[in-house]
């Protein structure tokens, strides 16, 4: 058994000045993320109007399929116009770890 877990951190749109309207741009994300059967949370940066940390993680017993389902999602991620994506930090943890 293998799981991948990977942390996204967004910079969101300049009109997210209330918790509010920051809600309003990382729900939809994290809806978009859970179709593709992965479990996501807002993990950080939860207190930042202009930013947001989250997370998902996979599990499989290939870890080529984990990589690929954490590509897919972070494809989708990246591929979302009204946010940028700083960064992710990816881990595979394997069935020794």
């Amino acid at each position: 058994m293998f799981t991948g877990t990977a942390i996204f951190d967004l910079l969101l749109p300049g009109d997210s000045r209330s918790l509010k309207a920051k809600r309003s741009y990382v729900r939809p994300i994290i809806a978009v993320l859970r179709k593709l059967e992965v479990a996501v949370a807002e993990v950080g940066e939860q207190d930042l109007h202009g930013r947001a940390a989250i997370g998902v993680a996979a599990v499989a017993d290939d870890p080529s399929h984990v990589s690929a389902v954490l590509d897919a999602c972070e494809r989708t991620v990246a591929g979302r116009p009204e946010i940028e994506l700083l960064s992710v930090r990816r881990r595979l943890y394997g069935a020794e770890d």
